[in-house]
């Protein structure tokens, strides 16, 4: 619950004018069934009479009250009536030194208790206002239309302050909502492999949007009832206690009852509420794959295992779901037979009262109605017992990732390279082991790639070609060893400077939804027109670009899902080199290019990236014979390094890849 409202700290002013509009509704409310009370004890039973002090009195009954008074109460007396002539009246309605007077003078003689003393005083007062002409149908109807007119006013503010807590708590939850989408947002562009693996792709979506909204939702309903609920119960128990204390019993034995169901629900919903939450992530993760992968399934049709595999993750959120939603159904009904069997023992035990003249019926409805007051306080706190463990839930779940530290940052030393068209890669010693991973993935590397020559590495499947690439711009960092640019570890450069040097082409070549010419500026927002045409033309991507009907304004799909594959990856290199960057990386980015494109790019690659630094990661050896040196891996160990022509007679395993690619005409050809 901490968690949840420390999420609002930046809407604290909106927060206590919340609670401010609350305190004043809570005041509204709980005066409204004192006005029912008096409208019908005063304005029904005693005609509109609310005390026993007269305001108009006979001739014949002032002489009898002035006699009966002592000398004191004579004083006030006589003080406090004037005459007109025909009767005595007086404004002030509140002799309190002379009740005693007019309650013995007035009430019927040798009644045991007050209040039917006060009661039949009442009727003497009637009787006394009919002899001086008094219309007391006029009077009970001026006084029931005061306490109408103050009641309807009341309510009103009660309303508009309900209206302003509902604008203002919708306004705080949306903007916390809005607060976390960013903040969880900014993190995960934080995260690199380890943090990904961790979450998981479908979990992290599920906490940015499904875990957001949950809190959201909530807040409203927090912000609405947690402060407001705890006041109208408190205020209404004192009101109960000073209106009747002899039936406080019921409230408190109703009170009981409703804390047992809360805590029993709790106790079988709170468990349900964390894996409901791992259920969705499950099912959005299953759902995210078959998306990504379905041609894949459809090629081994494999459709029906994979319904399967969904329906057996689905049923059991359905499960889960279903058990959370019928144990708050639950909630309902047994809060409103709680809620009539409360009233039922009141109207019982408030008979009993009235009929024994120690309770009026004006009372007794205003006890029914603080005693809903407080039932429905502790129903509002019920629902909040059902509502905040979930939330709390994705509010773990999201402070989870905001409390995850990135596992690669800024150089401690924040270092950064002076501007330049050429750079010296280094790697010393490196060695890289995976998370969990039994062996390491890359074992003691050494090489050095300077500006304007192009390095090529080869190998077999997972002998680590790519993990090399990837730590270059520091997506994962060496286990031993260091890597340096110009002769600076770029573990001590801040990762915007190490980045902006490199121009990186991954093996899947992903493009983002928009244009074509968006894509290729997205590394640089300032890349002109010109610049991105010049990129596209020494990709080999100008010809295809401009058969399209928008040309450089086509759209592109999310994933590039519309364009090929051949396409996609030239479009990629564009991207990479579209603003000149003085290292560049390409992680098998020509295996979609036919070889004449191939060719045609990297030749184009050499003359107009002379001064850079190029490093390619291979399977085929015509993308890299022609490179200035060759890095062979086994394993993750280097077993060769030079040109071509070095490695096809002194590294085995080059010689191997080369006679299972090239025919011996080939091999004889590129000697």
């Amino acid at each position: 619950m901490s968690l949840i409202l420390s999420y609002i700290r930046k809407s604290w002013s909106n927060v206590l004018l919340i609670i401010l509009l609350l305190a004043i509704k809570v005041v509204c409310d709980l005066s409204l069934p004192y006005y029912t009370s008096t409208i019908v004890n005063i304005g029904i039973q005693q005609g509109g009479i609310n005390n026993v002090t007269p305001l108009y009195i006979t001739a014949s009954g002032y002489d009898d009250l002035y006699s009966l008074a002592t000398e004191e109460q004579q004083t006030i007396f006589s003080g406090s009536y004037s005459f007109d002539g025909e009767k005595y009246y007086t404004t002030e309605e509140n002799l309190n030194e002379l009740e005693p007077l007019f309650l013995s003078y007035f009430s019927v003689p040798d009644l045991p208790d007050d209040n039917l003393k006060s009661q039949s005083a009442i009727e003497g007062i009637k009787e006394e206002y009919t002899e001086t002409g008094v219309d007391l149908v006029a009077f009970q109807q001026q006084y029931i239309l005061n306490q109408g007119i103050q009641m309807v006013g009341i309510s009103l503010l009660s309303a508009l302050s309900s209206i302003l807590v509902a604008f203002f708590a919708a306004r705080v939850a949306a903007s916390t909502g809005k607060d976390l989408r960013n903040r969880v947002f900014s993190k995960v562009l934080t995260f690199h492999q380890n943090e990904l693996d961790h979450f998981s792709t479908a979990s992290l979506i599920t906490r940015s949007t499904n875990d957001v909204q949950q809190i959201q939702q909530s807040l409203v309903m927090i912000l609405r009832i947690l402060f407001f609920a705890p006041l109208m119960a408190i205020g209404g128990v004192i009101r109960v206690v000073t209106t009747n204390n002899s039936m406080a019993w019921i409230i408190a034995l109703a009170s009981a009852t409703i804390l047992a169901v809360v805590i029993t629900m709790f106790r079988l919903v709170m468990p349900k509420f964390t894996l409901l939450q791992k259920l969705v992530d499950k099912v959005n993760n299953i759902v995210r794959e078959t998306l990504k992968g379905l041609s894949v399934i459809r090629s081994f049709g494999n459709q029906s295992f994979e319904k399967q595999r969904f329906k057996k993750a689905n049923d059991e959120l359905t499960r889960t779901s279903l058990f959370v939603n019928r144990s708050m159904s639950a909630m309902m009904p047994i809060m409103m037979l709680i809620m009539n069997l409360t009233s039922i023992l009141i109207v019982w035990q408030g008979g009993i009262h009235i009929s024994n003249g120690e309770m009026q019926v004006g009372d007794m409805m205003a006890f029914i109605q603080y005693s809903m007051i407080i039932i429905m306080s502790f129903l509002m706190i019920t629902m909040l017992s059902i509502v905040i463990p979930r939330s709390a839930v994705s509010a773990r779940r999201i402070d989870e990732v905001l409390r995850t530290d990135a596992g690669i940052v800024d150089g401690r030393m924040k270092k950064t390279l002076p501007p330049s068209n050429s750079r010296t890669v280094r790697f010393n010693h490196v060695s890289f082991t995976y998370p969990k991973a039994d062996a390491p993935a890359i074992s003691d590397i050494s090489f050095e790639s300077k500006g304007g020559t192009t390095t090529a590495i080869i190998g077999s499947t997972g002998s680590g070609k790519s993990t090399i690439l990837q730590m270059i711009p520091r997506f994962i960092d060496a286990s031993e060893g260091s890597i340096e640019i110009d002769g600076v570890d770029i573990r001590s450069l801040t990762l915007h400077d190490l980045r902006s040097n490199i121009g990186y082409v991954s093996q899947n070549g992903n493009l983002f939804k928009g244009t074509i010419e968006s894509n290729i500026t997205f590394g640089e927002r300032n890349i002109t027109a010109e610049m991105a045409r010049e990129a596209a033309q020494t990709a080999q991507a100008e010809q295809f670009i401009e058969e399209k009907d928008g040309g450089y304004q086509s759209q592109v799909a999310q994933g590039g899902v519309n364009v090929s594959g051949g396409q996609r990856q030239r479009l990629s290199i564009a991207r990479a080199i579209a603003d000149r960057r003085p290292i560049l990386l390409f992680d098998d980015s020509f295996s979609a290019l036919d070889f004449k494109t191939e060719s045609t790019v990297r030749s184009e690659l050499k003359k107009k990236f002379a001064d850079s630094t190029i490093i390619i990661v291979g399977q085929r050896i015509s993308s890299i014979m022609h490179s200035d040196n060759i890095i062979v891996l086994d394993e993750g160990k280097m077993v060769g390094q030079g040109t071509h022509k070095e490695l096809m007679k002194s590294c085995g395993v080059y010689q191997q890849i080369a006679k299972s690619q090239l025919s011996p005409q080939e091999l004889k050809a590129y000697e």
